[in-house]
């Protein structure tokens, strides 16, 4: 006798609703009895945000479901566009936390925009955005990117990572520094980037004097973590740092650094990517965005 099927249907949604997506779905085919309690959206809204019918209400296009299984699974597999195509919005299968990608437009990438013998913002088939940020030439590379942190998951490790591509002849991507951190609305921005550089230029000199390999650094109470990231290969004299890696979707991304999403009330975190190492020419960059993602 399958004993599962024993149970009332009302008590075994109440266990399953305090299990896993995973779970779930196992026990809606293992066990006959259970299916029906295990595909109910009784279960399944537990596993969706708290606010998803504001979320989804953003959505570029309608999102069409015929139950919470349905769109939670949509969700995961078909990240959706908000705000205008703003922001790709989409769920971690495993457990149900929340990714958030920012387009390039939304990014702060420094003369991107106003100057298109710098950056060109442009369309590409294979991006979920309507434009990606294609970098021409620059000798300064600044791209920044930032999330409140009521909009994700609480209690969840996030990672930060650049989406991209590299052109056919990209150059001077070697090697780049990066780091997260919560914002201080109160650190004037000269006084902030000045900082920021100074302690990139002091890590990279420590790095090249002891290669002790990456050591990321805290500044203060803005729990900054700074690395170094290589967007192309690096060449034989880097020991050390953050390869590009591919990703599913046909594109590359490379961490940028990770951050703890207490409650969500820590205001504002922002990662940034500078690229500025003997103002070497830089070429061959296509932006398609910064993804908020939580680590496993």
């Amino acid at each position: 006798m399958d004993l599962l099927s024993t149970l009332p249907g009302e008590c075994l949604s109440e266990i399953l609703q305090r299990t896993s997506p995973a779970d779930a779905s196992r026990f809606a085919t293992v066990s006959k009895g259970s299916k029906s309690a295990a595909d109910s959206d009784a279960v399944w809204v537990r596993f969706l945000p708290e606010d998803w019918p504001e979320i989804i209400s953003r959505s570029v296009s309608p999102v069409v479901y015929a139950n919470n299984k349905e769109l939670y699974f949509s969700l995961c597999n078909s990240p959706i566009l908000l705000d205008a195509g703003k922001l790709s919005f989409s769920l971690e299968k495993r457990n149900g936390k929340i990714c958030y990608m920012m387009a390039a437009r939304e990014l702060e990438i420094i003369w991107c925009g106003n100057t298109p013998q710098y950056w060109d913002l442009r369309s590409h088939p294979d991006s979920r955005f309507s434009e990606v940020a294609l970098l021409k030439i620059v000798h300064w590379l600044e791209i920044r990117g930032a999330i409140n942190t009521r909009m994700l998951s609480s209690d969840t490790v996030y990672g930060c990572y650049l989406v991209f591509k590299l052109g056919r002849n990209p150059y001077g991507l070697q090697s780049a520094n990066a780091f997260v951190r919560f914002t201080n609305d109160e650190v004037d921005g000269d006084d902030e980037r000045a900082a920021i550089l100074g302690h990139f230029a002091r890590e990279n000199d420590r790095d090249r004097h002891s290669r002790t390999g990456e050591a990321p650094v805290r500044i203060g109470d803005g729990l900054t973590e700074i690395a170094k990231v290589h967007l192309q290969r690096p060449d034989g004299s880097e020991q050390s740092g953050r390869v590009a890696v591919g990703r599913g979707d046909g594109w590359m991304e490379v961490e940028l650094g990770s951050f703890y999403n207490d409650r969500g009330d820590d205001g504002v975190v922002e990662t940034m990517l500078l690229g500025r190492e003997g103002y070497q020419g830089k070429s061959g960059l296509i932006v398609q965005g910064i993804e908020f993602r939580p680590k496993s």
